[in-house]
């Protein structure tokens, strides 16, 4: 089964670290890709952008907005995704909580079509 990882965090929090933190943060983060990507449970995602280069369409009927900046206001924001193919939700919980840069990580079963 696929699952969807959403890597969320706090944008104050990562904006305060220092550059050997974050550099050592983001060598953690790139070895926990290329571990499960080499396994072939990884089979993909992406880091995104941060927040404020967002922009949302909102449905109200028949009407659309767009609307610069993430759809919520929130401490945390989603900073990337993976794409994981694991025969369990329990198997993909056990991988995400192996994700190494903190925060929170929301699963998501897809639909299998």
């Amino acid at each position: 089964m696929r699952y969807l990882l959403l890597f969320a965090g706090d944008q104050e929090a990562f904006n305060a670290m220092t550059p050997e933190d974050a550099e050592a943060m983001y060598g953690q983060i790139g070895a926990w890709w290329t571990t499960h990507s080499t396994s072939g449970t990884l089979v993909g995602g992406e880091q995104l952008l941060p927040p404020n280069t967002a922009t949302t369409v909102r449905h109200a009927g028949a009407d659309r907005y767009v609307i610069d900046g993430p759809f919520i206001e929130a401490k945390e924001h989603i900073g990337g995704f993976a794409i994981v193919n694991v025969a369990t939700l329990d198997e993909a919980v056990e991988l995400a909580k192996t994700w190494p840069a903190g925060g929170s990580v929301e699963i998501r079963q897809a639909v299998e079509r």
